[in-house]
Parts: structure tokens; sequence; C-alpha cells
């Protein structure tokens, strides 16, 4: 399986101590890119367990779509 995944986030977000919760002890850092509360797990990684391994994926607004291809440039300049 394939899932494509955007952030915004232009460099590492660094877990400090306060990032730790008081009630459940340890955090999970996501690794799956569709935590709300990224870069905490909040979860959303459920949602992919069905997800085949020759198909790729998008999630948009909580909803899963199946891609056929995905394209990207390199706006680096030379080409």
């Amino acid at each position: 399986m394939t899932r494509l995944v955007e952030l915004d986030a232009t460099g590492p977000r660094k877990l400090e101590a306060s990032d730790i919760d008081d009630v459940n002890g340890d955090i999970a850092v996501c690794r799956c890119g569709l935590s709300n509360s990224f870069p905490f797990c909040d979860g959303s990684h459920r949602q992919t367990r069905d997800e085949d391994d020759e198909t790729t994926y998008v999630y948009e607004e909580g909803r899963r779509c199946e891609v056929e291809r995905v394209v990207t440039t390199d706006d680096g300049g030379d080409a």
C-alpha cells in the first residue's frame, strides 16, 4: 500500500517534556501522517487497516480515495 500524505510543516517538531500527558503518560508519535493532532498519534491509523498493498490512497476530510497514478514534479529548475 502507498499513502499520499501532504504536510505543511517545513521543519521538525521537537518533543518537549510538556508533551507528555499527565494522565496517559507516554506519548505516541504519528507515523501514518493522518493524525489530526500531528505529530502526535490520535488513532487515525486505524482507518488504514484494510488498505491493499497494490493501491495508492489519499485521505481527504476523513474519507479514503483510491488514486490511479501520482505524478510529482521537481520545481528546482534543471529538468
